[in-house]
């Protein structure tokens, strides 16, 4: 004979365990092995001169870093990961925990495979010198094509995004360094 106990939880208990159980890590950068898969896509693409990559630091979180150049028309520098299934149908906030240099970034959401498409984007702010968790709420990912407004495109569908990207731009032109440890979807 099977017996089911119910068990109760206080709300409050609850209330954390539910959050906890609705977060998806898309990234974690603890390990070497975590940034092998990114790759850099800079102004060179169209003539410019900026140059970013990025890589894992031993203290246990990556590293975007570079120089953005405004010359030759440039104005660019991103990274983003290869092709990965990263579905989180139902997530409602995009979560990054970042140690910053005060500059803007973006961080681009890609639900197809295409090189270059539409990217829904959102930026953010990071704080110079502390770390921080930047919650982005879904609804400010606007798509973008090249850095434009693209119209009449479907909203972002989380259950087929594929790479995720980051990018500074704007006209910050300059060395920069963006610590990351993780990026997720509550």
């Amino acid at each position: 004979m099977t017996v089911l106990t119910e068990i109760r939880y206080p709300d409050d208990c609850l209330d954390k365990m539910t959050r906890e159980m609705m977060v998806r890590e898309l990234f974690c950068f603890e390990s070497v092995s975590s940034v092998e898969n990114w790759s850099s896509i800079d102004d060179a693409v169209m003539g410019g001169v900026s140059h970013s990559h990025l890589r894992y630091d031993v203290s246990g979180h990556a590293v975007f870093e570079g120089v953005v150049s405004l010359e030759q028309n440039g104005g660019f520098a991103s990274v983003r990961s290869c092709s990965l299934d990263l579905a989180s149908p139902g997530a409602v906030t995009c979560m990054i925990e970042v140690y910053g240099d005060g500059k803007r970034y973006k961080l681009n959401l890609v639900t197809d495979n295409s090189f270059d498409g539409v990217k829904y984007q959102s930026t953010f702010d990071a704080p110079k010198k502390k770390w921080t968790s930047v919650q982005m709420s879904l609804s400010t990912f606007k798509p973008k094509f090249r850095g434009r407004l693209v119209r009449d495109t479907p909203p972002l569908d989380l259950s087929h995004l594929r790479p995720v990207g980051l990018m500074i731009a704007d006209c910050q032109a300059g060395p920069f360094r963006l610590l990351i440890r993780s990026i997720k979807m509550i």
